[in-house]
């Protein structure tokens, strides 16, 4: 995994806060690793024996790696490929029933740990040479563990001004509130964050500077934006001028889009590329310029394989990965043997070209689902699977009356409730945009308590899953709502 010519991560356990700090290696955990020494014999854990498990094999039926799915009309190719599993250790088969099944490592099974680190490198190309891998259950469960490791009660954390709504209400209970920096075209603008810290102790005298940025620069959910390289660079800058730890929440990574082409109509396969092009497609991760080990990347097979995989990892520097580990040890071990089994050997099976041929034609599919949405005015989102649609209340003569009738203490807010109950009397199903708004405390509520624009609302539409014939009738019922509810 080292890369000696790049630098070590720097010594950045000041961030840890005092429970992780307080948490110590799990006796029982620990004593897992003498297991495997050969000769031992072993009377020490309480496993149970491999030979009574009742799984003996098992096999899956999976597309090729190359395979071109058509969103419009769904076919399963002709030929799938097999991908047999035995309690065995077989040679071929990465992954064993009888070693996934079995209590092991909560850092996860060493295959799955090394092509991480192998595709990491490859990929993502980290600016230090020690980073280290641990498994997750995904990436709700990778930043619950992110708070527990770097957050105390009452801390102030940087986000997007429009916010995945999931990642704050882990931390909302233990009254934390969120420092809202403001976004463009491509995400966070990174002058306004290092204003906000640059001013902080005169703006904010006596309160705890934030230490922790929560970002996802691909495809952000909800806007659809994507940072690009020099952004990137300028606000990895800023969090080393200030002491910042990232948090790269990073899902959508892989489902980067050129730019929308109104006269272009994408189909699945006519953007083919080879692994190398594909990859030069692709705005750096923020681990591109992290020479310093500040940046704790999440990463997921969620939205490239299936969310019911419940399996990612975490990338992260020696002292924050050892922390996380004595965390999972006591809170979760290690994620589903199952997920383990079948993804180390989907991935061994494909190799680690297919799978990024497999990433590819991908996001192909969801580009073409993107294009057929684009049939009302909106910033056509550069990555991951949503819209975020900006709405211009002081159009609608109904949201001038309850404006002005002085009654309703969030106009805004009234409004655009009414819109969404009618969108979904219609049934037509959006996200209000309320949702995504950082929760900066009971006393920044209301649109006008939290400065927010005043005038002006926001709705996410996802277009991941609707086939083309249902966008179109759903885009059509939003025009009739829409149309009533603005005039």
């Amino acid at each position: 995994m080292a890369r000696t010519e790049l630098p070590v991560s720097i010594d950045l356990s000041h961030h840890i806060n005092a429970l992780s700090k307080s948490r110590h290696p799990s006796p029982l955990k620990d004593i897992i690793k003498y297991m495997a020494y050969d000769g031992m014999i072993s009377f020490a854990g309480g496993l149970p024996h491999s030979s009574l498990f009742p799984f003996q094999t098992a096999s899956i039926g999976v597309y090729p790696a190359s395979t071109v799915l058509d969103p419009i009309n769904p076919q399963a190719p002709e030929k799938l490929d097999i991908v047999n599993f035995s309690k065995a250790e077989l040679d071929g088969q990465a992954l064993s029933i009888a070693t996934a099944m079995q209590y092991g490592s909560c850092a996860g099974d060493p295959s799955v740990i090394k092509w991480a680190a192998d595709f990491t490198n490859i990929v993502f190309q980290p600016a230090y040479s020690d980073f280290e891998i641990l498994l997750s259950g995904g990436n709700t469960d990778a930043w619950k563990k992110v708070v527990g490791l770097l957050s105390e009660q009452g801390d102030k954390i940087l986000v997007e001004a429009h916010t995945y709504p999931s990642s704050q209400a882990l931390w909302i209970p233990m009254g934390c509130e969120a420092v809202p920096v403001k976004v463009d075209s491509h995400g966070m603008r990174s002058d306004d964050m290092d204003a906000i810290l640059t001013s902080w102790e005169a703006n904010n005298p006596g309160v705890k500077k934030p230490h922790l940025l929560y970002i996802v620069p691909v495809g952000s959910n909800p806007t659809g934006s994507t940072m690009l390289a020099q952004r990137k660079k300028e606000i990895y800058d800023a969090c080393v001028k200030h002491d910042v730890i990232i948090c790269e929440d990073d899902p959508y990574f892989f489902l980067q889009y050129p730019e929308y082409d109104s006269g272009f109509a994408a189909t699945p396969g006519s953007n083919a590329s080879t692994p190398e092009e594909y990859l030069k497609s692709l705005a750096p991760s923020f681990l591109k310029y992290d020479f310093e080990g500040r940046v704790i990347r999440l990463d997921t097979f969620s939205k490239t394989l299936s969310p019911g995989n419940r399996l990612g990892y975490f990338v992260a520097n020696p002292v924050f990965i050892e922390r996380l580990l004595r965390a999972t040890e006591v809170e979760t071990q290690a994620p589903s043997g199952w997920s383990q089994l079948v993804v180390s050997n989907l991935l061994h099976n494909w190799g680690t070209n297919g799978y990024i041929t497999w990433l590819a034609n991908l996001r192909d599919q969801y580009r073409t689902r993107r294009d057929y949405m684009a049939i009302f005015s909106f910033v056509p989102p550069s990555a991951g699977m949503f819209i975020w649609a900006r709405f211009y209340l002081t159009n609608s003569p109904r949201f001038l009356k309850i404006q002005d009738s002085g009654k309703s203490v969030d106009p805004e807010q009234e409004f655009l409730d009414y819109v969404w109950a009618e969108l979904s009397k219609a049934l037509v199903l959006l996200t209000p945009g309320s949702y995504y708004t950082p929760w900066q405390g009971k006393d920044k509520a209301l649109t006008k308590t939290r400065g927010s624009e005043p005038g002006v609302g926001y709705f996410r539409l996802a277009f991941s899953m609707p086939t083309r014939e249902e966008i179109y009738m759903g885009v059509n019922r939003m025009a009739k709502v829409l149309q009533d509810c603005w005039e």
